[in-house]
């Protein structure tokens, strides 16, 4: 596994797995053992996912069988909107930590840029301070979003987790967080098959070149942009293949012909959609 450094100088994995709509009872304990023996050492999930207790278990198993130890995993966790806030997000942490079963968390996310962002950024600056979180950043956050909170705080976020996938491919927000010394992740990069990606003819005749699948095509185009793409499957051989993206590089020629597929629109919901807020506003988490 190759790895990134953070702008506080901790190291984050090339390539995460995400534990996003793994709902059946016990798939997400499976499969986090599954892709840790595969080689994934970032495991993605959030309060909002539901599933933070199966991750854990799936964790404390995966050590217990001498896979791999704490140290060498980079646990992600994400702060739901009615917690963003600076009297709720300390619980919340302790919480997300107990379901984790975890004594510490690589990274925290504020997971939509919504409610009280300035006091639970105070607060994960705390837990921060405290040891409890390695890294905290944010996840949805605009360009102008994430400047004004990055200005107006001591700790700048380190990560920014957005969508970005051959239809979404945000050219510009990425360049510019880059620049800007924030590590850019994309949630859905296979845009959960919108549009029948992955049979799109294009990236197929690309694959074809290097003898390798869509998907790999995909990962490896977020890789060489410096993206960390998080990819999700329950099927074990997909994720060896999702991993296995490291031994060929797209030419100029492939990444411009990928280019021509970008729609500059993102492929599920608009967050700056008045309605969209007030859901997630509204929207209560059951664990």
């Amino acid at each position: 596994m190759n790895y990134k450094c953070l702008q506080n100088k901790v190291q984050i994995p090339s390539l995460g797995f995400g534990v996003f709509q793994i709902s059946e009872k016990g798939a997400t304990k499976k499969a986090v053992i599954d892709a840790i023996k595969a080689g994934y050492r970032l495991i993605d999930t959030a309060a909002s996912y539901g599933n933070e207790r199966e991750v854990g278990n799936g964790i404390k198993e995966a050590i217990s069988q001498g896979i791999v130890t704490r140290d060498e995993l980079f646990i992600t966790s994400k702060l739901w909107v009615e917690d963003v806030s600076a009297e709720k997000a300390p619980q919340a942490i302790k919480n997300s930590l107990n379901r984790l079963q975890l004594d510490y968390l690589d990274l925290l996310l504020i997971h939509q840029p919504y409610n009280d962002v300035f006091g639970a950024w105070r607060a994960m600056e705390n837990a921060y301070s405290n040891g409890l979180i390695k890294s905290i950043g944010v996840s949805n956050f605009d360009i102008a979003q994430i400047t004004n909170l990055a200005e107006f705080s001591k700790i700048k976020p380190m990560v920014n987790q957005i969508e970005v996938n051959p239809f979404n491919q945000n050219i510009n927000k990425v360049d510019y967080l880059q620049k800007y010394g924030i590590q850019v992740e994309a949630w859905a990069p296979f845009a959960e098959g919108k549009h029948e990606l992955l049979k799109n003819e294009l990236l197929k005749e690309i694959g074809d070149k290097y003898d390798k699948s869509i998907a790999q095509v995909i990962l490896r185009w977020l890789y060489q942009r410096n993206v960390i793409p998080l990819s999700k499957s329950v099927k074990e051989a997909r994720m060896e293949q999702n991993l296995d993206v490291l031994d060929f590089e797209l030419s100029d020629e492939d990444i411009k012909k990928i280019e021509t597929l970008n729609r500059n629109e993102s492929q599920f919901f608009d967050h700056h959609d008045p309605d969209m807020i007030k859901w997630m506003a509204n929207r209560k988490i059951e664990y």
